[in-house]
Protein backbone atom coordinates (compact mmCIF):
# COMPACT_ATOMS: atom_id res chain seq x y z
CA UNK A 1 0.00 0.00 0.00
CA UNK A 2 1.44 3.04 -1.16
CA UNK A 3 1.44 6.09 1.34
CA UNK A 4 -1.00 8.39 -0.92
CA UNK A 5 -3.40 5.47 -0.50
CA UNK A 6 -2.94 5.67 3.59
CA UNK A 7 -5.76 7.67 5.38
CA UNK A 8 -8.42 6.36 2.84
CA UNK A 9 -7.03 2.55 3.87
CA UNK A 10 -7.81 3.36 7.29
CA UNK A 11 -11.09 4.94 7.02
CA UNK A 12 -12.17 2.07 5.14
CA UNK A 13 -10.58 -1.33 7.35
CA UNK A 14 -12.43 0.99 10.42
CA UNK A 15 -15.65 0.72 8.13
CA UNK A 16 -15.19 -2.99 7.27
CA UNK A 17 -14.74 -3.98 10.52
CA UNK A 18 -17.75 -2.14 11.94
CA UNK A 19 -19.92 -3.65 9.63
CA UNK A 20 -18.68 -6.78 10.63
CA UNK A 21 -16.55 -8.19 7.47
CA UNK A 22 -14.03 -10.83 8.07
CA UNK A 23 -10.62 -9.27 6.32
CA UNK A 24 -9.43 -11.89 3.66
CA UNK A 25 -6.26 -11.93 1.54
CA UNK A 26 -6.40 -13.63 -1.48
CA UNK A 27 -2.89 -14.50 -3.63
CA UNK A 28 -1.56 -12.27 -6.64
CA UNK A 29 -1.34 -15.45 -8.84
CA UNK A 30 -4.65 -17.05 -9.84
CA UNK A 31 -6.05 -20.24 -11.75
CA UNK A 32 -6.92 -18.27 -14.99
CA UNK A 33 -9.72 -20.28 -16.21
CA UNK A 34 -12.51 -19.07 -13.59
CA UNK A 35 -12.24 -15.54 -15.47
CA UNK A 36 -11.37 -16.39 -18.85
CA UNK A 37 -14.62 -18.53 -18.46
CA UNK A 38 -16.79 -16.12 -16.21
CA UNK A 39 -15.81 -12.74 -16.09
CA UNK A 40 -16.69 -11.75 -19.29
CA UNK A 41 -15.12 -10.38 -22.81
CA UNK A 42 -14.01 -6.93 -21.73
CA UNK A 43 -11.81 -8.34 -18.29
CA UNK A 44 -11.04 -11.46 -20.28
CA UNK A 45 -9.22 -9.00 -23.00
CA UNK A 46 -7.66 -7.16 -20.51
CA UNK A 47 -5.69 -10.14 -17.83
CA UNK A 48 -2.02 -10.22 -17.49
CA UNK A 49 -1.82 -13.66 -18.12
CA UNK A 50 1.76 -16.05 -17.05
CA UNK A 51 2.15 -20.28 -17.05
CA UNK A 52 3.44 -22.04 -14.13
CA UNK A 53 6.11 -24.74 -14.24
CA UNK A 54 3.35 -27.45 -14.63
CA UNK A 55 1.84 -25.69 -17.79
CA UNK A 56 -1.18 -24.00 -16.09
CA UNK A 57 -2.39 -21.09 -16.99
CA UNK A 58 -2.02 -18.26 -14.53
CA UNK A 59 -2.74 -14.69 -13.95
CA UNK A 60 -1.86 -11.78 -11.92
CA UNK A 61 -5.49 -11.08 -10.21
CA UNK A 62 -7.81 -9.02 -12.22
CA UNK A 63 -10.31 -8.58 -9.73
CA UNK A 64 -10.86 -9.91 -6.24
CA UNK A 65 -14.82 -11.87 -6.43
CA UNK A 66 -13.67 -14.58 -7.82
CA UNK A 67 -10.79 -15.43 -6.19
CA UNK A 68 -12.60 -14.38 -2.05
CA UNK A 69 -15.70 -16.47 -3.96
CA UNK A 70 -12.85 -19.67 -4.12
CA UNK A 71 -11.29 -19.45 -1.03
CA UNK A 72 -15.07 -19.36 0.43
CA UNK A 73 -15.25 -22.88 -1.06
CA UNK A 74 -11.52 -24.05 -0.48
CA UNK A 75 -12.40 -23.49 3.38
CA UNK A 76 -15.59 -25.09 3.24
CA UNK A 77 -17.08 -21.98 5.90
CA UNK A 78 -20.64 -21.21 6.76
CA UNK A 79 -22.93 -18.40 5.43
CA UNK A 80 -23.76 -15.73 5.74
CA UNK A 81 -20.53 -14.62 6.07
CA UNK A 82 -19.33 -11.30 4.77
CA UNK A 83 -15.54 -10.96 3.46
CA UNK A 84 -13.89 -7.86 2.77
CA UNK A 85 -10.56 -7.21 1.17
CA UNK A 86 -8.18 -4.07 0.21
CA UNK A 87 -5.67 -5.04 -2.54
CA UNK A 88 -3.82 -4.48 -5.73
CA UNK A 89 -5.38 -6.10 -8.35
CA UNK A 90 -4.11 -5.91 -12.10
CA UNK A 91 -5.38 -5.12 -15.59
CA UNK A 92 -4.64 -3.19 -18.76
CA UNK A 93 -6.63 -0.37 -18.63
CA UNK A 94 -7.44 2.83 -21.25
CA UNK A 95 -6.62 5.81 -18.46
CA UNK A 96 -4.03 4.92 -15.75
CA UNK A 97 -1.65 2.36 -14.37
CA UNK A 98 -2.29 -1.26 -14.84
CA UNK A 99 -1.64 -1.75 -11.16
CA UNK A 100 -4.26 -0.05 -9.15
CA UNK A 101 -5.81 -0.60 -5.41
CA UNK A 102 -9.46 -1.91 -5.33
CA UNK A 103 -11.26 -2.72 -1.71
CA UNK A 104 -14.67 -4.08 -1.24
CA UNK A 105 -17.16 -6.17 0.38
CA UNK A 106 -18.52 -9.34 -0.74
CA UNK A 107 -21.74 -10.83 0.98
CA UNK A 108 -22.20 -14.61 1.03
CA UNK A 109 -25.24 -16.74 2.00
CA UNK A 110 -27.75 -13.92 2.75
CA UNK A 111 -31.45 -15.19 1.47
CA UNK A 112 -32.79 -12.02 1.81
CA UNK A 113 -31.63 -10.79 -1.21
CA UNK A 114 -33.58 -7.16 -1.21
CA UNK A 115 -32.15 -6.73 2.52
CA UNK A 116 -28.58 -7.75 1.15
CA UNK A 117 -28.88 -5.99 -1.99
CA UNK A 118 -29.45 -3.02 -0.37
CA UNK A 119 -26.78 -3.24 2.64
CA UNK A 120 -23.87 -3.49 -0.42
CA UNK A 121 -25.19 -0.26 -2.09
CA UNK A 122 -25.59 0.99 1.31
CA UNK A 123 -22.16 0.20 1.85
CA UNK A 124 -20.23 1.21 -0.98
CA UNK A 125 -22.33 4.48 -0.86
CA UNK A 126 -21.00 5.40 3.16
CA UNK A 127 -17.66 4.29 2.11
CA UNK A 128 -17.41 7.05 -0.85
CA UNK A 129 -19.29 9.42 1.60
CA UNK A 130 -16.66 8.68 4.35
CA UNK A 131 -13.22 8.95 2.07
CA UNK A 132 -14.93 12.28 0.05
CA UNK A 133 -16.86 14.10 2.36
CA UNK A 134 -18.95 16.96 0.88
CA UNK A 135 -18.76 15.26 -2.61
CA UNK A 136 -22.38 15.11 -4.45
CA UNK A 137 -22.92 11.18 -5.42
CA UNK A 138 -24.89 9.71 -8.28
CA UNK A 139 -25.95 6.26 -8.41
CA UNK A 140 -26.86 4.14 -11.21
CA UNK A 141 -28.97 1.42 -11.00
CA UNK A 142 -29.88 -2.05 -13.18
CA UNK A 143 -31.16 -5.23 -13.21
CA UNK A 144 -30.31 -8.21 -15.24
CA UNK A 145 -33.33 -10.24 -13.95
CA UNK A 146 -35.75 -7.36 -14.92
CA UNK A 147 -34.15 -7.48 -18.52
CA UNK A 148 -34.41 -11.08 -18.63
CA UNK A 149 -37.58 -11.32 -17.41
CA UNK A 150 -38.81 -8.52 -20.19
CA UNK A 151 -37.00 -10.80 -22.46
CA UNK A 152 -39.08 -14.11 -21.47
CA UNK A 153 -42.26 -12.44 -21.81
CA UNK A 154 -41.88 -11.27 -25.21
CA UNK A 155 -41.23 -15.00 -26.45
CA UNK A 156 -38.08 -14.79 -27.22
CA UNK A 157 -36.44 -18.07 -28.02
CA UNK A 158 -33.52 -19.37 -25.65
CA UNK A 159 -30.88 -18.50 -27.38
CA UNK A 160 -31.82 -14.86 -28.49
CA UNK A 161 -32.43 -14.68 -24.77
CA UNK A 162 -28.49 -15.40 -24.15
CA UNK A 163 -27.45 -13.06 -26.64
CA UNK A 164 -28.89 -10.30 -25.35
CA UNK A 165 -28.55 -11.24 -21.50
CA UNK A 166 -24.65 -11.60 -22.63
CA UNK A 167 -24.84 -8.23 -24.59
CA UNK A 168 -26.53 -6.63 -21.12
CA UNK A 169 -23.89 -4.04 -19.76
CA UNK A 170 -22.32 -3.23 -23.19
CA UNK A 171 -23.71 -0.61 -25.01
CA UNK A 172 -22.21 -1.83 -28.72
CA UNK A 173 -22.97 -5.19 -28.27
CA UNK A 174 -26.33 -4.82 -27.33
CA UNK A 175 -26.74 -2.28 -30.37
CA UNK A 176 -25.69 -5.07 -32.25
CA UNK A 177 -27.66 -7.47 -31.28
CA UNK A 178 -30.93 -5.25 -31.55
CA UNK A 179 -29.76 -4.94 -34.76
CA UNK A 180 -29.66 -8.19 -35.71
CA UNK A 181 -32.84 -9.12 -34.11
CA UNK A 182 -35.04 -6.23 -36.28
CA UNK A 183 -33.10 -7.29 -39.23
CA UNK A 184 -31.87 -10.98 -39.13
CA UNK A 185 -28.61 -11.63 -41.16
CA UNK A 186 -28.95 -14.32 -44.31
CA UNK A 187 -27.73 -17.55 -43.91
CA UNK A 188 -24.05 -18.46 -44.17
CA UNK A 189 -23.35 -21.28 -46.60
CA UNK A 190 -22.19 -23.99 -44.87
CA UNK A 191 -20.81 -27.30 -46.24
CA UNK A 192 -23.71 -30.15 -46.80
CA UNK A 193 -23.07 -32.13 -43.65
CA UNK A 194 -22.64 -29.64 -41.32
CA UNK A 195 -25.61 -28.03 -42.79
CA UNK A 196 -27.70 -31.41 -41.91
CA UNK A 197 -26.54 -31.86 -37.98
CA UNK A 198 -26.90 -27.87 -38.02
CA UNK A 199 -31.09 -28.00 -39.34
CA UNK A 200 -31.26 -31.23 -36.92
CA UNK A 201 -29.62 -29.46 -34.05
CA UNK A 202 -27.25 -32.73 -33.55
CA UNK A 203 -25.27 -31.04 -31.07
CA UNK A 204 -23.24 -34.26 -30.36
CA UNK A 205 -23.11 -35.78 -33.79
CA UNK A 206 -21.91 -32.06 -35.14
CA UNK A 207 -19.42 -32.02 -32.21
CA UNK A 208 -17.82 -35.38 -33.48
CA UNK A 209 -18.10 -33.67 -36.78
CA UNK A 210 -16.11 -31.14 -36.04
CA UNK A 211 -13.56 -32.91 -34.15
CA UNK A 212 -12.71 -34.96 -36.91
CA UNK A 213 -12.45 -31.95 -39.11
CA UNK A 214 -10.09 -30.46 -36.65
CA UNK A 215 -7.43 -33.75 -36.10
CA UNK A 216 -7.37 -33.89 -40.10
CA UNK A 217 -6.55 -30.26 -40.15
CA UNK A 218 -3.97 -31.03 -37.28
CA UNK A 219 -5.31 -28.55 -35.03
CA UNK A 220 -5.30 -29.16 -31.28
CA UNK A 221 -8.69 -29.39 -29.40
CA UNK A 222 -7.36 -27.55 -25.96
CA UNK A 223 -6.12 -24.76 -28.55
CA UNK A 224 -9.21 -22.45 -28.49
CA UNK A 225 -12.57 -23.14 -28.44
CA UNK A 226 -13.78 -27.10 -27.46
CA UNK A 227 -15.43 -28.96 -30.72
CA UNK A 228 -18.30 -29.32 -28.70
CA UNK A 229 -18.51 -24.96 -28.10
CA UNK A 230 -18.07 -24.57 -31.79
CA UNK A 231 -21.05 -27.04 -32.51
CA UNK A 232 -23.00 -25.11 -29.80
CA UNK A 233 -22.26 -22.11 -31.53
CA UNK A 234 -22.95 -22.81 -34.87
CA UNK A 235 -26.29 -24.52 -33.59
CA UNK A 236 -27.48 -20.99 -32.10
CA UNK A 237 -26.55 -19.04 -34.80
CA UNK A 238 -28.76 -21.15 -36.98
CA UNK A 239 -31.54 -20.58 -34.50
CA UNK A 240 -30.72 -16.30 -34.22
CA UNK A 241 -31.17 -16.36 -37.87
CA UNK A 242 -34.19 -17.79 -38.16
CA UNK A 243 -35.96 -15.34 -35.46
CA UNK A 244 -37.47 -12.01 -36.24
CA UNK A 245 -39.39 -10.23 -33.55
CA UNK A 246 -42.18 -8.63 -34.66
CA UNK A 247 -43.03 -4.75 -34.82
CA UNK A 248 -44.91 -4.62 -31.28
CA UNK A 249 -42.61 -6.70 -29.55
CA UNK A 250 -39.36 -5.10 -30.86
CA UNK A 251 -40.83 -1.72 -30.08
CA UNK A 252 -42.07 -3.07 -26.50
CA UNK A 253 -38.34 -3.78 -26.01
CA UNK A 254 -37.13 -0.62 -27.03
CA UNK A 255 -40.00 1.38 -24.70
CA UNK A 256 -38.46 -1.05 -21.98
CA UNK A 257 -34.78 -0.02 -22.60
CA UNK A 258 -35.61 3.55 -23.02
CA UNK A 259 -36.75 3.36 -19.13
CA UNK A 260 -34.38 5.98 -17.15
CA UNK A 261 -35.79 7.14 -13.79
CA UNK A 262 -35.29 7.85 -9.98
CA UNK A 263 -35.61 4.67 -8.29
CA UNK A 264 -38.38 5.94 -6.09
CA UNK A 265 -40.61 5.70 -9.13
CA UNK A 266 -38.75 2.94 -11.13
CA UNK A 267 -41.55 0.16 -9.78
CA UNK A 268 -43.77 2.15 -10.62
CA UNK A 269 -42.62 2.73 -14.06
CA UNK A 270 -41.54 -0.74 -14.81
CA UNK A 271 -45.24 -1.81 -13.94
CA UNK A 272 -46.71 0.71 -16.44
CA UNK A 273 -45.22 -0.49 -18.89
CA UNK A 274 -45.39 -4.28 -18.29
CA UNK A 275 -49.42 -3.00 -18.56
CA UNK A 276 -49.07 -1.36 -21.40
CA UNK A 277 -47.06 -4.04 -23.28
CA UNK A 278 -49.41 -6.48 -22.28
CA UNK A 279 -46.67 -8.19 -20.27
CA UNK A 280 -46.06 -9.90 -17.07
CA UNK A 281 -43.13 -9.52 -15.03
CA UNK A 282 -44.08 -11.81 -12.33
CA UNK A 283 -41.22 -12.31 -9.41
CA UNK A 284 -38.85 -10.15 -10.77
CA UNK A 285 -41.07 -7.18 -10.25
CA UNK A 286 -42.09 -7.70 -6.90
CA UNK A 287 -38.09 -8.44 -6.08
CA UNK A 288 -37.19 -5.09 -7.80
CA UNK A 289 -39.75 -3.41 -5.11
CA UNK A 290 -39.14 -4.96 -2.29
CA UNK A 291 -35.31 -4.35 -2.74
CA UNK A 292 -35.97 -0.65 -3.71
CA UNK A 293 -38.19 -0.52 -0.69
CA UNK A 294 -35.04 -1.70 1.65
CA UNK A 295 -33.02 1.05 -0.26
CA UNK A 296 -35.31 3.60 0.92
CA UNK A 297 -35.43 2.06 4.43
CA UNK A 298 -31.58 2.46 5.16
CA UNK A 299 -31.73 6.14 4.68
CA UNK A 300 -30.24 6.33 1.41
CA UNK A 301 -30.53 9.87 -0.57
CA UNK A 302 -33.14 8.15 -3.34
CA UNK A 303 -33.23 11.29 -5.62
CA UNK A 304 -29.37 10.41 -6.36
CA UNK A 305 -30.28 6.92 -7.09
CA UNK A 306 -31.89 7.26 -10.61
CA UNK A 307 -32.79 2.95 -12.47
CA UNK A 308 -31.54 2.70 -16.03
CA UNK A 309 -32.59 -0.34 -17.70
CA UNK A 310 -30.47 -0.48 -20.13
CA UNK A 311 -27.77 -0.01 -17.37
CA UNK A 312 -25.20 -3.34 -16.94
CA UNK A 313 -22.00 -4.22 -15.95
CA UNK A 314 -19.36 -5.92 -18.35
CA UNK A 315 -19.24 -8.71 -16.01
CA UNK A 316 -20.97 -12.00 -17.36
CA UNK A 317 -21.43 -13.51 -13.82
CA UNK A 318 -23.75 -10.90 -12.90
CA UNK A 319 -27.54 -12.13 -12.14
CA UNK A 320 -29.30 -9.29 -10.62
CA UNK A 321 -28.65 -6.15 -9.27
CA UNK A 322 -25.98 -4.38 -11.27
CA UNK A 323 -24.89 -0.72 -9.59
CA UNK A 324 -22.09 2.21 -10.22
CA UNK A 325 -21.16 5.43 -8.10
CA UNK A 326 -19.79 8.29 -9.48
CA UNK A 327 -18.88 11.62 -8.11
CA UNK A 328 -21.84 14.12 -9.38
CA UNK A 329 -19.94 15.72 -11.78
CA UNK A 330 -17.46 12.93 -12.42
CA UNK A 331 -17.62 10.65 -15.61
CA UNK A 332 -15.71 7.35 -14.31
CA UNK A 333 -17.34 5.24 -11.72
CA UNK A 334 -16.03 5.09 -8.19
CA UNK A 335 -17.67 2.12 -7.38
CA UNK A 336 -19.14 -0.68 -9.05
CA UNK A 337 -21.19 -4.33 -8.08
CA UNK A 338 -24.06 -6.43 -8.14
CA UNK A 339 -25.42 -9.82 -7.23
CA UNK A 340 -24.16 -13.25 -8.35
CA UNK A 341 -26.47 -16.19 -7.43
CA UNK A 342 -24.76 -18.54 -10.11
CA UNK A 343 -21.15 -17.85 -9.86
CA UNK A 344 -20.23 -19.82 -6.38
CA UNK A 345 -21.92 -23.12 -7.67
CA UNK A 346 -20.00 -22.57 -11.29
CA UNK A 347 -16.66 -22.15 -9.42
CA UNK A 348 -17.52 -25.99 -7.45
CA UNK A 349 -19.65 -24.99 -4.43
CA UNK A 350 -21.91 -28.05 -3.85
CA UNK A 351 -25.16 -26.21 -2.93
CA UNK A 352 -26.50 -22.79 -3.89
CA UNK A 353 -24.51 -19.76 -2.59
CA UNK A 354 -26.50 -16.21 -3.13
CA UNK A 355 -23.48 -13.28 -3.36
CA UNK A 356 -23.88 -9.88 -3.77
CA UNK A 357 -20.65 -7.15 -3.78
CA UNK A 358 -19.16 -3.86 -4.41
CA UNK A 359 -15.71 -3.00 -5.43
CA UNK A 360 -14.08 0.44 -5.25
CA UNK A 361 -11.21 2.06 -6.85
CA UNK A 362 -8.34 3.80 -4.86
CA UNK A 363 -7.16 5.72 -7.23
CA UNK A 364 -9.82 7.49 -8.71
CA UNK A 365 -10.85 8.39 -5.26
CA UNK A 366 -7.34 9.73 -4.50
CA UNK A 367 -7.60 12.01 -7.84
CA UNK A 368 -10.78 13.00 -6.45
CA UNK A 369 -9.50 13.92 -2.84
CA UNK A 370 -6.77 15.75 -4.63
CA UNK A 371 -9.06 18.20 -6.34
CA UNK A 372 -11.36 19.04 -3.67
CA UNK A 373 -11.77 22.88 -3.03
Amino acid sequence: MTSRYLAIASDTTKLFAARDTHAVEVAVLQPADPFLDMAGEDLRRRIFLTESETGQTLCLRPEFTIPVCLDHIASQAGTPRRYSYLGEVFRQRREGGNEFFQAGIEDLGDRDTAAADARSLADAHTLLSLVLPGRELAVTLGDQTIFEAVLAALGLPRGWRMRLARAFGSAPMLEAALADLANPPRNSQLAGAVAALVLDGDLDGLSAHVAGGMEEAGLSATAGRSPSEIARRLIEKAELRSVRLSNEAFAALKSFLAIDVPLDSAAGALESFAIDAGLSLGAALENFAARAAAIESLGLPMSEISYDAAFGRPLDYYTGLVFEIAAQDGDRPLAGGGRYDRLLTLLGAKTPIPGVGFSVWLDRIEALRETAP
